[in-house]
């Protein structure tokens, strides 16, 4: 551990023991398929605070302070684990330890699924980006599916052109690879009787969920709420207000890195971020 100053940002010796296993089982592999074995000199610590710091500050990679590893590094290894589903699969372990510490099955049998059309920067290439005519977005579009308590079971990052019936197919076919206990979701209006039908064929029972007609504005909807207080989360990593990145799948690792870092505190029961108050 290095004696630096902590950031905010810093992940806790308790949340490091989640995590640690993971990094270090991911280089010993690829320790084990070089030729000459060397050890890897860089803090795998130092590396995963310095990809935390990144997403919940919003700073460009170059901009890493220099009392991290060398951003290009950094960078180095979040790519590869980005790649390798090494965020993924981080999330998929800590949603199971979380719902268990919940008191609930480790596997989720419903979800709640949502997206949300975010503006992009100038990095991302004209053919990942797309506009949103509902709501006059030009960006991407996050599909997520979330468990009973908004813990991230899937996500995928389109052009925001892609309709919500199409996006959320795919993203439930990714929740029942992942989750074959899935039997029911709920969704809002916006997802239309093929999308039912393409849960019913999944074994997934479909329930679209409306607004209340008499209530004006903002109100609380039954089960959706969860999956909007989930992107809401999400929003309080600057990183993820505007989508910054090149690739769609650096937007999900980006995503799946901030549930990481949510999910990780949950378990170790440590503050989470909140929109009022503070840590």
């Amino acid at each position: 551990m290095t004696d630096r100053r902590a950031y905010p940002s810093d992940i806790s010796d308790a949340r490091w023991a989640l995590i640690e296993p993971t990094l270090t089982a991911w280089r010993q592999a690829r320790l084990d398929r070089r030729p000459t074995g060397e050890p890897a000199p860089t803090d795998l610590r130092e590396v995963f605070n310095a990809i935390l710091y990144v997403n919940r500050t919003g700073i460009a990679w170059k901009y890493l302070p220099h009392d991290f590893p060398n951003y290009r590094t950094v960078y180095g290894y979040y790519a590869a684990w980005r790649d390798e589903g090494v965020f993924a699969g981080l999330n998929y372990d800590l949603t199971g330890l979380a719902r268990v510490k919940d008191g609930r099955a480790a596997e989720p049998t419903a979800a709640v699924i949502d997206t949300q059309s975010v503006k992009t920067s100038t990095n991302p290439p004209a053919a990942t980006q797309g506009t949103d005519a509902a709501k006059l977005i030009v960006g991407r579009k996050r599909s997520i599916a979330t468990d009973a308590i908004g813990l991230l079971l899937a996500v995928i990052v389109w052009a925001a052109s892609i309709s919500e019936n199409n996006a959320g197919m795919h993203v439930l076919d990714q929740t029942k690879r992942q989750y074959p206990t899935i039997t029911k979701t709920w969704v809002d209006q916006g997802f239309k009787n093929r999308f039912v039908e393409h849960g019913a064929a999944l074994g997934v029972d479909v329930e679209v969920v409306p607004r209340y007609s008499d209530v004006k504005g903002f109100h609380v909807i039954k089960r959706r709420w969860v999956a909007e207080r989930t992107l809401g989360w999400l929003m309080l990593h600057r990183r993820l207000v505007r989508d910054y990145e090149t690739l769609p799948a650096s937007s999900e690792a980006m995503i799946h890195i901030a549930m990481i870092d949510n999910v990780s505190k949950r378990i170790t029961d440590e503050t989470t971020p909140t929109w009022r108050g503070t840590y």
